[in-house]
């Protein structure tokens, strides 16, 4: 499948999934280029991370989550909203034997979202350990401390701002907000 496989015993606790099938970016795009067919690069970031920090242009966008915000007392609170949905969504690209390959900021949501296709079935769901933007460069005398500019789909392979409509994937009837059509979050 890929020239070097990245071993569970290498992954932080956060990233790992019950699978254990993982990959870096640049093996996932190698991968990809490989049997574009039959390769799926699903992002699970919100579609505001997709459009606005840059993706993998041949990526889909299946949030696992949404982010919902409200003023309240001259305060801005805001929540995480699972996507319901998240599942049927990725089915709608995919079957359960195909080759899954997610993606997120850094690898923790993305393995979140591979459990999770794990127990409805999928086999060969692979988690992109080093995700869009990567790991944080741990060097305190660079400029780049702290920042995610170690490995990651940003650093390793092609990819673009915007987004194409049609490969954001909701649910007939569902908003960003939850199913409910007024809006509110729930």
């Amino acid at each position: 499948m890929h020239s070097q496989p990245v071993h569970s015993a290498e992954i932080p606790k956060g990233k790992q999934t019950t699978l254990g099938l993982y990959v870096t970016s640049a093996q996932a795009y190698e991968m990809w280029k490989k049997d574009p067919e039959k390769v799926r690069i699903i992002d699970v970031r919100t579609p505001e991370e997709f459009a606005f920090v840059g993706h993998a242009e041949m990526a889909w966008n299946v949030p696992l989550a949404f982010v919902t915000y409200k003023r309240e007392a001259g305060k801005t609170k805001h929540s995480i909203q699972w996507n319901q949905n998240f599942v049927d969504e990725v089915k709608e690209l995919a079957k359960a034997d195909d080759t899954v390959l997610v993606t997120c900021r850094s690898g923790d949501r993305g393995a979140m979202a591979v459990n999770q296709l794990a127990a409805a079935g999928f086999t060969n769901a692979l988690n992109i350990v080093d995700g869009v933007e990567g790991d944080k460069v741990d060097d305190p005398g660079s400029v780049f401390h702290g920042k995610r500019m170690r490995n990651g789909w940003k650093n390793c392979a092609p990819w673009v701002y915007g987004y194409d409509p049609e490969r954001i994937i909701l649910k007939e009837g569902a908003s960003r907000f939850g199913t409910d059509p007024g809006g509110e979050a729930g």
